[in-house]
């Protein structure tokens, strides 16, 4: 059983920051890519940044600038460092990680940014 947690979201005014962490627990002893997704109301799932396990980024362009991804592959946790947020970042926000050929997903969490 693997398990994703993430924490970190919360209400912000725009031009705030947030980290959002996603702690990797379970029977995987590594992760190979990690990511970031996220979900407004109404609107489809987007990836907001993927990592891979040796540190390659691939970011949205709505967020390129402002936001930043790491990952602590000896904890097995993922971060995102979210900069001069905008009301239109408002979602709910879901941490991936890949392993053995499947993509686990954590329970989200919401970020609101209020103008």
């Amino acid at each position: 059983q693997v398990q994703l947690v993430e924490s970190g979201g919360g209400l912000v005014q725009a031009g705030g920051s947030l980290r959002l962490s996603c702690a990797a627990s379970g029977m995987i002893r590594s992760f190979n890519a990690m990511g970031w997704y996220r979900q407004a109301p109404g609107k489809q799932r987007e990836l907001v940044v993927g990592i891979s396990s040796g540190g390659r980024t691939n970011y949205a362009d709505s967020v390129k600038g402002r936001f930043t991804i790491s990952r602590d592959n000896a904890k097995n946790t993922g971060y995102l460092q979210m900069n001069n947020l905008k009301p239109e970042d408002t979602a709910v926000y879901y941490c991936t990680a890949d392993a053995n050929g499947f993509r686990y997903w954590g329970q989200g969490t919401q970020v609101t940014v209020s103008p």
